[in-house]
């Protein structure tokens, strides 16, 4: 038997006969539903800084900053140094980058055991409000959301409030 490769239409028309549709799924998705690249199944590659070997995610939300402005820095490296952890422990990751990623993709993608959330909603993460400064459960993860990293360092209120549920943390 010779070549069985073929590029001819009108024999691949043989094998090939159903009609294809190509559909916008944006058009058909509710307004809080991420954006399928998500949920399809193909990977999102995360830029992330840290090594992960707590899998502690860290998520702040800076369309100007890497991470946030020197003062919002300074804070963080203030949580995290009250939290004896190091860079190894945590994967520090800016959301403005990756808007329609929900909880679940990152929770899956980091292997969440805790996750300190600044300046990103609970509805862009397709979450149900919940009260900022405090530790919340979903499944085994402990979730706590907070403001904005460079907000936060000049609201005195707001980092006792968070800092009483970071001694409340189990890590």
């Amino acid at each position: 038997m010779g070549n069985q490769l073929t590029t001819s239409a009108e024999a691949l028309r043989l094998f090939f006969n159903d009609d294809v549709y190509l559909v916008n799924t944006k058009e058909y998705l509710p307004a809080q539903t991420p954006l399928p690249e998500v949920k399809t199944g193909i990977p999102v590659v995360f830029k992330y800084l840290g090594k992960n070997k707590k899998n502690i995610l860290i998520l702040v939300n800076d369309e100007e900053n890497d991470v946030s402005t020197e003062k919002g820095r300074e804070l963080l490296r203030n949580i995290v140094k009250s939290l004896q952890l190091t860079a190894n422990d945590f994967a520090l990751l800016n959301y403005s980058a990756y808007k329609n990623v929900a909880f679940e993709d990152l929770n899956d993608f980091f292997s969440c055991h805790l996750v300190l959330i600044f300046g990103v909603m609970p509805s862009h993460l397709g979450l149900r409000e919940h009260t900022q400064h405090m530790i919340h459960m979903k499944g085994k993860t402990q979730v706590v959301f907070s403001g904005n990293l460079n907000l936060l360092a000049d609201d005195q209120g707001g980092k006792k409030a968070l800092w009483g549920s970071l001694k409340q943390i189990l890590l």
